[in-house]
């Protein structure tokens, strides 16, 4: 991990990363938490809305089974991008500036440029998946399943698929840590900085190379309450999203210095 740190320096002049506790991203969901009950409002608005969004594209991918096991694999790769205006709720709340809506909405404007190149990258990769999952489905698949009720019954419950779903939930894997290592304080630092997008994601790398318990830590729980948003049926979001989007900002002023 050291010879690899030494070698981003050579190339991008990086902030200090620190070296934090394993059981520390617990401690970034409490100071979430307390971000949004202050700011709950401009909190669960966002929350909302994104809730209604997933709803909405869950509801139109249900006939179609690749899609909606995209889709939900999807929020994973967006969710640092999304969660850009709870980030600048943290951040102006943190430096005792106005933190509601309007407000966090100017600041995801002023950072729009810098947000525009790492949502062009999400969105690459995004489209990735989404091919070959279709990929997966037509080499791997055999049947032909009209709904998610079939699809859940038939491949996930039945146990008669078992090569399709390991290859499916590995290939997915992969996508997911390369957008979990290279954005987990890449964008909250392009609204925090004036920097460029390489440098934050190189940031990210930094910290994840650094911290790499921790950072599975926080990997986890991040799935874990964005399984429990999808079980609730979006429900759940209201509350998870924000809570996630104030605890990854804690995360980011936490790692780096």
């Amino acid at each position: 991990m050291e010879h690899s740190a030494h070698s981003l320096d050579r190339h991008f002049n990086l902030p200090h990363i620190r070296e934090v506790d394993n059981a520390r991203p617990l401690h970034w969901i409490k100071l979430g938490w307390e971000d949004l009950r202050e700011h709950a409002f401009a909190s669960i608005a966002y929350g909302i809305f994104f809730a209604v969004l997933g709803y909405l594209i869950m509801s139109f991918a249900a006939p179609r089974p690749y899609l909606i096991t995209a889709s939900i694999s999807g929020f994973f790769l967006i969710g640092p991008l999304a969660a850009a205006g709870l980030y600048e709720i943290s951040r102006r709340g943190a430096n005792g500036q106005a933190a509601d809506l309007r407000a966090s909405l100017r600041g995801i404007l002023d950072s729009r440029e810098s947000l525009l190149s790492i949502g062009v990258f999400l969105a690459i990769v995004m489209l990735g998946w989404e091919r070959i999952s279709a990929v997966l489905f037509a080499l791997l698949f055999p049947g032909e399943i009209a709904e998610l009720s079939g699809f859940m019954r038939t491949v996930l419950l039945s146990g008669e698929h078992l090569g399709f779903v390991a290859a499916y939930v590995m290939v997915g894997a992969v996508f997911a840590a390369i957008v979990f290592i290279a954005t987990v304080v890449a964008v909250p630092m392009l609204m925090d900085r004036d920097t460029d997008m390489v440098t934050a994601m190189m940031t990210s790398v930094r910290a994840a190379s650094t911290n790499p318990v921790a950072m599975l830590v926080w990997a986890a729980l991040i799935v874990a309450l964005i399984t429990i948003g999808f079980a609730t049926m979006m429900i759940g979001m209201v509350i998870l999203l924000p809570l996630l989007g104030h605890a990854s900002w804690h995360a980011y002023r936490d790692l780096v210095e």
